[in-house]
C-alpha cells in the first residue's frame, strides 16, 4: 500500500515538473509584436514647444521595417526610413540617419516592448560628443 502511494506521489511530481517546463517554454517562445504606429513627445529645442514623433513599424516574416516622422526645423515633419532594425524577444533596435545641408546625423534607438509601450534609449553624437536620451512610445489604436 505504501509503495502505491509513493508511486502516485512520483507521478504527480513528474506531471508538475512537465507542466512547469511546458509553460516556461511557451513563455519563452512568445515574442512581442512591434508592428503598428508608436508616438512620443520630446522637449522642443531651446525651451520651445514639445515635439511629437511617430514611428511606424511593420513585421514581414521575421524582418522589421519602418519609418519615423519627426518635426524638423521650421515645424515641417520629415519622414525617414529606419535601418538596421532588429527584434529579439521583447527588445528592438534600429538606426535613423538624417541628412540636411550636406551633413548627416545618426540616431541609434533601442528599447523594450511591453504590451503597448516601448521604453528605451536614443544615442547620437553632436559635435563629436556622445549624447543619450530616454524615450517612451505608446502604440496608437491603429494596430497594423
Amino acid at each position: 500500500m505504501q509503495r502505491k502511494h509513493a508511486f502516485t506521489s512520483i507521478i504527480k511530481s513528474l506531471s508538475c515538473v512537465l507542466l512547469i517546463i511546458g509553460a516556461t517554454a511557451q513563455a519563452a517562445d512568445t515574442k512581442a509584436n512591434p508592428a503598428g504606429t508608436w508616438t512620443w513627445t520630446q522637449p522642443g529645442r531651446n525651451g520651445g514647444a514639445d515635439r511629437t514623433n511617430s514611428l511606424t513599424l511593420k513585421m514581414e516574416d521575421s524582418k522589421l521595417t519602418g519609418k519615423i516622422s519627426a518635426p524638423g526645423r521650421g515645424g515641417q515633419s520629415a519622414e525617414t526610413a529606419i535601418t538596421d532594425a532588429k527584434v529579439d524577444g521583447d527588445t528592438l533596435s534600429f538606426t535613423v540617419v538624417r541628412e540636411f545641408n550636406g551633413n548627416s546625423m545618426t540616431n541609434k534607438y533601442s528599447g523594450k516592448i511591453s504590451a503597448d509601450k516601448i521604453t528605451g534609449k536614443m544615442e547620437s553624437a553632436r559635435n563629436g560628443q556622445p549624447q543619450s536620451r530616454d524615450w517612451e512610445a505608446r502604440r496608437s489604436d491603429d494596430k497594423k
